[in-house]
């Protein structure tokens, strides 16, 4: 992986990290920390812009109510009983699930 750092440089914002990782691409960006792949680079900048979009709010639905996010699972394909049972146990969710 390549990186750099900077001593007294000028602040950057939107920094990312690219590097190849068997067939494909992995990218972050570094303020977020919010991390995808693709098969291409172009694939994984995309993938990396819609993430970071959502992750700061930018651009999907908020989930308010049980509701909204047992829909939100099913839509995933992900089944909210699951999902309860691994609350209950508490530490195989991570935090932001809880």
């Amino acid at each position: 992986m390549a990186s750099s750092t900077r001593d007294n440089g000028p602040n950057h914002e939107d920094e990312i990290r690219m590097w190849r990782e068997g067939d494909g691409w992995v990218i972050t960006d570094v303020e977020t920390g919010v991390t995808t792949q693709g098969d291409t680079r172009q694939e994984a900048l995309e993938m990396l812009d819609e993430a970071v979009a959502l992750h700061k709010g930018e651009i999907g639905e908020s989930i308010e109510t049980p509701e909204e996010e047992r829909e939100a699972l099913r839509d995933l394909d992900i089944d909210p009983a699951e999902v309860e049972a691994a609350r209950e146990e508490n530490d195989e969710l991570p935090d932001f699930m809880q």
